[in-house]
């Protein structure tokens, strides 16, 4: 029903409740990749390490099944992909700690010490947009396999305002600037054009070698994930992008916090 209380029905209600659905598969989608990567590894005494680094993106009509496409034209539907990373820095390292040289003994208290660890850097995930209804008449609504339709919402332009430090508890975007797709329209948003927040992330270990014979030892293990305890916003379901929900263009959903366990392992 339109504003003016007129009745315009949609695709599946004058058809009678007999009438479910009518489906027709096809393949009409395409995607597109492409990428700058940069590897430098290194191998010295007593330190290794492997830095990768990624410049790229990602496009697509739908990211996997639970995205529909605009049955009528699926340009409508391209956007980034889901996974899309643009930025992506990723460090891997070993180092032996010389406390022989430190504390001038060489003994089983002084040998065998290590750290090592993974830091990961990246820009955000895209955050997708969605409108759980069928302002479009399409009829292409959630499904129970498909859990998001073409209905996208309208976005009047602008600058989204992106709030880089999600800690201060405001929107992560200007919500304002979004409205319900006008009714036969499947709105003028792109599914996902703009990202959520990065990742900035240190695992950490330290490890004691113990040799035990010729062929085996026992490895002690401290590890520290998210070892600096940063708040880390990233993830494809970080920033509410349902404008049918209360908390749309808020930051709802954060990762583990620090995580410290220890381990003994067995080698032989």
């Amino acid at each position: 029903m339109t504003a003016s209380g007129q009745v315009i029905n949609g695709t599946r209600g004058p058809l009678g409740s007999n009438f479910g659905s009518d489906t027709n598969q096809s393949t009409l989608g395409n995607s597109n990749y492409n990428a700058l990567e940069v590897t430098l590894r290194h191998t010295s005494r007593g330190l290794t390490f492997l830095a990768g680094y990624t410049f790229g993106k990602s496009e697509d009509q739908s990211s996997n099944l639970g995205e529909e496409v605009n049955p009528f034209n699926t340009a409508l539907s391209k956007a980034l992909s889901a996974f899309d990373v643009k930025h992506n820095f990723v460090v891997s390292y070993n180092y032996q700690i010389p406390f022989e040289r430190l504390f001038h003994a060489r003994n089983r208290w002084t040998q065998d010490w290590e750290l090592s660890g993974i830091t990961h850097i990246s820009t955000g995930l895209p955050v997708t947009l969605v409108n759980f209804g069928d302002n479009s008449l399409l009829g292409a609504e959630p499904n129970g396999v498909n859990n998001f339709g073409v209905d996208e919402p309208d976005f009047a332009g602008g600058s989204l305002g992106l709030n880089h430090n999600p800690r201060n508890g405001q929107s992560y975007f200007h919500a304002t600037l979004f409205s319900e797709n006008a009714l036969g329209t499947p709105g003028n948003a792109q599914r996902r054009f703009f990202y959520g927040p990065g990742m900035d992330n240190y695992d950490i270990a330290l490890l004691k070698n113990v040799l035990l014979t010729e062929s085996k030892s026992l490895q002690f293990r401290l590890e520290a994930f998210n070892a600096f305890n940063h708040a880390q916003f990233f993830g494809p379901q970080s920033v509410d992008g349902n404008i049918g929900s209360s908390t749309f263009g808020q930051v709802i959903n954060a990762q583990p916090p620090r995580l410290v366990q220890t381990g003994v392992k067995f080698l032989f």
